[in-house]
């Protein structure tokens, strides 16, 4: 089963909570995902920060819409409990919770117009927010999503960018990059490695670490069509082997086949392939080609801060 939207979760989470007993958050996160019978993957799924599951944050905005709304209250930190009105909400034996049913608490509907609303493009997308994948989104998922979005179309202009370029453009990107990354100790380093003719193909020499204790060998392939198939790896592992040779890393704008992703996994030599798709999101986040325009900081409140003495 899928991991549940948040708005999912409000009904099983008011109904779990309905004995009248104080609930702490772990184990309230916990029964419900058993509830949903979510698998060990799906419990241990984290959002595009990586700072949180997506089944913990989910179940947080949940407690938390039902807080506002005044069905659950929090009479410590990490505990829940259900109020009168989520026990009176409860006996109508709703089929769900969702937005419409909560807009008749005022607590609710003030919270929606306030911080929680700004994640959304308006508010004047509330009548469909029951039925929209977007709206059943919390607001760190909202944000990942547009992140993501951004990124790819990044992605997809960068590697635009890159075919427009010659080979030897191209080439002296893949250094650029490598260097970034942390191999070949310094641009200058790394340029005096560069591939010559009669070399069997390949383009590029470079230290794995500062002290050159390894090399690496690359193979940068600038394609705008077609895929990249096992005969063109193996002749690339064939003049590794010619150089003796542990490692390479074999890189194209275009993408790779199966069959080349499987032989590379059968040999001793190893060797890396990078597609377009992935040596766009490389320059991205080693800042190759691109620069920043803005960023953002997430925080979450320091529980450790207010219980100083």
């Amino acid at each position: 089963m899928a991991i549940p939207t948040f708005v999912d979760l409000l009904l099983p989470l008011l109904r779990l909570v309905a004995d009248d007993k104080e609930h702490f958050r772990r184990d309230v996160i916990e029964a419900l995902s058993d509830h949903f019978q979510l698998t060990d993957a799906e419990r241990g799924e984290l959002l595009p920060s990586g700072q949180q599951t997506v089944i913990d944050n989910r179940v947080g905005w949940a407690r938390t819409g039902l807080i506002k709304a005044g069905l659950l209250e929090s009479p410590r930190r990490g505990v829940m409990r259900i109020t009168t009105h989520g026990k009176d909400v409860l006996k109508k034996n709703p089929p769900a919770i969702d937005f419409e049913l909560l807009r008749q608490f005022p607590g609710f509907v003030e919270w929606r117009s306030g911080s929680f609303s700004r994640s959304r493009n308006s508010e004047k997308s509330t009548p469909s927010e029951s039925s929209s994948s977007s709206a059943e989104q919390t607001p760190e998922e909202a944000l990942g999503t547009a992140y993501q979005e951004l990124r790819n179309t990044l992605a997809d202009d960068l590697l635009s960018r890159v075919l427009s370029r010659d080979s030897a453009f191209f080439e002296r990107l893949v250094i650029k990059l490598l260097v970034k990354m942390g191999y070949g100790g310094s641009h200058q380093d790394a340029g005096k490695h560069r591939g010559k003719s009669g070399d069997g193909g390949i383009d590029g020499v470079i230290n794995e670490d500062r002290l050159g204790l390894d090399v690496i060998y690359i193979q940068a392939k600038r394609w705008e069509d077609g895929t990249v198939g096992r005969p063109e790896i193996q002749k690339f592992v064939g003049a590794l082997q010619g150089q003796r040779a542990r490692k390479g890393v074999f890189i194209t704008t275009s993408s790779f086949s199966n069959e080349a992703h499987e032989y590379v996994s059968q040999i001793d030599t190893k060797v890396v392939l990078i597609d377009g798709k992935h040596l766009a999101n490389l320059m991205i986040d080693f800042n190759v080609g691109v620069s920043t325009v803005s960023s953002y900081e997430i925080k979450r409140i320091d529980s450790d801060y207010f219980e100083e003495d």
